[in-house]
C-alpha cells in the first residue's frame, strides 16, 4: 500500500513539471509583437525550405514562414506564407531569396530591398501583399547546369586533343627546344657577366669620383655666379648712383659749369686787370731806370738834387764838347 502511494506522489510530480515546462516553453515562444502575412509565389524549386523557418531582413531576424503550398490561382506555382514583424521595412521594392545555413542544408527566407526610398507595402483586393522571390545562387546554378556540363565536355575533348601522341611528341620537341634556348641564354649570360665584371666594372668604379668632380665643379660654378651676380649688382648700384638725380654725373656737369663761369669771368675781368698792372709795372720799371742812371751819372743830385738842366744847342751859354769859350 506504501509503495502505490510513493509511485502516484512520484507520477505527480512528473506531470506537474511537465505541466510547468510547458506553460514555460509557451510562454518564452509567445508572440507578443504585431505581425503581418506577407506571400511569396515562384515556379523555382524550394527544396530546403521548411514551416517555422526563418524569415531574416539582411540578417536580423523578422519573422518565420507559417505555411508552404500550392497557389490555387496560379497553377504550378509555389505558394508561401510568412508572418513578419510589423516593425520590418517592407516596401514595393522588398524582395526575397532563398538562402541554406551552413552544412545542414536547412534554408530560410532573406528578404533585401534595392536601397531606394518608396512606399510600404500593404494588401489589396482582401489578399496578403505578395513579396516577389528571386532565383538564389543555386538556383542560377542548376539552370545553367546544363550549359555548363557541354562546356566542360567540350573542354575535355579538346584536351585529349591536346594530348593526342603525334601532339605529346610535338611539345616534347618544343620542350627540348626550350631547354636549347635556355641553355644558349645560359651562355649568354655568362658572357655578359664576364664582359661586365672585365669592363663595365671598372667604368662604374670610377663613376663616383667623376661625379665627385663634377659636383666641385658645379659647386665652383655656382659660387662664380654668385660672385658674378654680386659684382653685377654692385655695378648697376654704382650705375644709378651715377645716373640718378643729383648724382656723380649730375655733379660733375655741375662743376663743370662753375669752372667754365670762372674761366670766362677771369678772362672777363682778372685779366685785363693783371694787364693794366704789368703795363704799370713796366712803366714803374723803366721810370726806376731812369732815376738809377740819373744817380749813377751825376750822384750828387740825391744831395744838391738835379740843378738846372745844361743848355742845350742853341740856347744861351751852350758849349760844344770839347770848344773853348
Amino acid at each position: 500500500m506504501e509503495n502505490k502511494a510513493h509511485a502516484l506522489a512520484a507520477g505527480l510530480f512528473v506531470l506537474m513539471v511537465t505541466a510547468l515546462l510547458v506553460a514555460l516553453a509557451t510562454w518564452l515562444t509567445r508572440d507578443v509583437g504585431v505581425r503581418r502575412v506577407y506571400e511569396m509565389t515562384t515556379r523555382d524549386s524550394v527544396a530546403g525550405l521548411q514551416p517555422q523557418a526563418s524569415v531574416r531582413y539582411r540578417g536580423i531576424a523578422v519573422g518565420k514562414v507559417t505555411d508552404i503550398g500550392f497557389d490555387a490561382v496560379n497553377t504550378g506555382q509555389v505558394l508561401v506564407r510568412m508572418s513578419i514583424d510589423d516593425a520590418a521595412p517592407i516596401t514595393t521594392t522588398t524582395y526575397a531569396t532563398l538562402n541554406f545555413q551552413g552544412v545542414t542544408g536547412l534554408a530560410f527566407v532573406q528578404l533585401d530591398d534595392n536601397g531606394q526610398a518608396s512606399p510600404p507595402l500593404v494588401a489589396s483586393g482582401g489578399q496578403a501583399a505578395r513579396i516577389p522571390l528571386r532565383p538564389s545562387l543555386l538556383s542560377k546554378l542548376s539552370d545553367q547546369g546544363a550549359g555548363i556540363l557541354v562546356q566542360v565536355e567540350e573542354v575535355t575533348r579538346r584536351v585529349n586533343q591536346l594530348l593526342a601522341p603525334d601532339n605529346q611528341k610535338a611539345m616534347m620537341q618544343a620542350l627540348q627546344n626550350i631547354g636549347q634556348a635556355a641553355d644558349g641564354v645560359n651562355a649568354l649570360t655568362a658572357r655578359m657577366d664576364n664582359t661586365v665584371q672585365q669592363k663595365l666594372d671598372p667604368a662604374l668604379a670610377s663613376v663616383p669620383t667623376v661625379a665627385q668632380d663634377a659636383s666641385k665643379a658645379l659647386q665652383s660654378l655656382a659660387n662664380t655666379s654668385s660672385e658674378f651676380a654680386k659684382a653685377a649688382n654692385d655695378l648697376s648700384k654704382v650705375a644709378r648712383r651715377l645716373t640718378d638725380q643729383g648724382g656723380t654725373l649730375d655733379k660733375v656737369a655741375e662743376g663743370s659749369e662753375a669752372l667754365g663761369g670762372a674761366v670766362a669771368a677771369l678772362q672777363g675781368a682778372t685779366l685785363p686787370r693783371v694787364n693794366r698792372v704789368s703795363e704799370e709795372a713796366s712803366r714803374t720799371a723803366r721810370q726806376v731806370n731812369r732815376t738809377v742812371g740819373a744817380i749813377a751819372d751825376n750822384p750828387q743830385a740825391l744831395i744838391f738834387g738835379a740843378g738846372h738842366p745844361l743848355p742845350g744847342p742853341g740856347e744861351p751859354g751852350f758849349a760844344a764838347p770839347g770848344g773853348t769859350r
